[in-house]
């Protein structure tokens, strides 16, 4: 008899148990940081303390500036090593940030693809098309996420720009295309020692404001058009400010020619203000993303232009590193040619490819079509 109480009891016990709502506890995504030298950075380290990630490593061999950064946002220099393949063994992260410079995205992916660890670099993608195919092959064969983040892949009105002239056609077939980035220079705002030695540096960052902000408009144009590539490219590159910026170009503007549109990039250090705004002219209308959340619209039939101020993106699409969690939990998938997606950092790796060599020669650079 008590042995049958004590069965019926546990039958009860289970039924409870399993009627009521199991809470899912989600461990955060383990995060290694590759390099503190890119000012982006402090993004993550800044972040608002959220559950969905924990930094558990963090590669920089310049200990002054890790120390510095320890102290100014409290983590150990217990987690700091000077040997990236070292942090990775030691910590185990799944995934990785990278924030050096764009020739160092190469050397951070092939320490972490055979480890089956996914990776996020800061734009552009690569140095060199011949960097991002290995970068691309590493990726696939060791079935990695590599993921590039620019500052406007989280505006708001980017994405309702996109949705106004690519999903709904409201304005037209696309005519021209015209994308504007930069600022006053990165040593007249003042960036870190650490970031403006490399930013400078023709072979650690591949040229000046031509690659720092010619990557945004590759970027954004490749999505639009839906990853087509550009039939051919013009690129005019200048130094304005010699005496500052003795290796680089400092003012950069790449024509992107299409079949049926044109794609204009205005790249600078020389802006009197920084600026990160957006110009779609289709047949039929325009849209204009002044910035993150402000935008004008001019369909067929309006008498003017109106005004919208756009609320910030909805979690996980409101900034990269809760993006990076969803991708690589697998709550999201990255569809190709998407801003983050290593489809469409290729083509734009090859335009500014292109750029520099018109730029170099003085001719127009065509691109092989796949």
């Amino acid at each position: 008899m008590r042995t049958l109480f004590l069965f019926v009891s546990l039958l009860i016990i289970t039924h409870i148990s399993m009627a009521q709502p199991q809470k899912q506890s989600q461990e955060p995504l383990r995060v290694g940081i590759a390099r503190l030298t890119h000012a982006h950075v402090h993004g993550l380290l800044n972040r608002p303390k959220q559950e969905d990630l924990e930094i558990v490593g963090i590669y920089e061999p310049n200990k002054a500036l890790a120390q510095r950064y320890a102290s100014q946002y409290g983590y150990s220099m217990d987690i700091v090593y000077d040997d990236l393949a070292e942090m990775l063994r030691k910590t185990k992260p799944e995934a990785v940030t990278a924030f050096g410079s764009i020739y160092e995205h190469l050397a951070v992916v092939e320490a972490c693809a055979p480890m089956g660890i996914h990776v996020m670099v800061e734009k552009p993608l690569a140095v060199s098309v011949a960097h991002a195919k290995k970068m691309k092959t590493l990726a696939e064969k060791h079935h990695i996420y590599l993921l590039t983040n620019y500052e406007t892949t989280w505006y708001a009105t980017n994405h309702q720009a996109y949705k106004i002239a690519v999903t709904d056609d409201a304005v037209g077939q696309l005519r021209k295309i015209v994308v504007h980035d930069g600022h006053e220079g990165p040593k007249e705002i003042g960036v870190n020692s650490e970031f403006l030695e490399w930013l400078t540096d023709p072979k650690e960052n591949g040229g000046g404001a031509v690659i720092d902000f010619g990557c945004y408009g590759a970027n954004l144009i490749t999505w639009l058009m839906k990853g087509e590539r550009p039939e051919a490219v013009i690129g005019l590159t200048q130094q304005f400010k010699p005496e500052i910026y003795p290796k680089v170009d400092d003012e950069a503007t790449i024509l992107l020619q299409y079949p049926e549109t044109q794609g204009i990039i205005q790249a600078s250090w020389n802006w009197p203000f920084s600026r990160k705004d957006m110009e779609i002219y289709g047949q039929t209308g325009y849209v204009m993303a002044d910035n993150g959340s402000d935008m004008r619209i001019r369909l067929a039939g309006d008498n003017k232009a109106r005004q919208e101020t756009l609320p910030k993106r909805k979690a996980p699409y409101d900034d990269p590193f809760s993006f990076l969690v969803a991708v690589v939990k697998g709550e999201i998938k990255v569809a190709p040619y998407d801003l983050s997606s290593l489809e469409n950092n290729m083509i734009v790796v090859e335009i500014l490819e292109a750029a520099k060599e018109s730029a170099k020669t003085g001719k127009k650079v065509y691109l092989k079509q796949e």
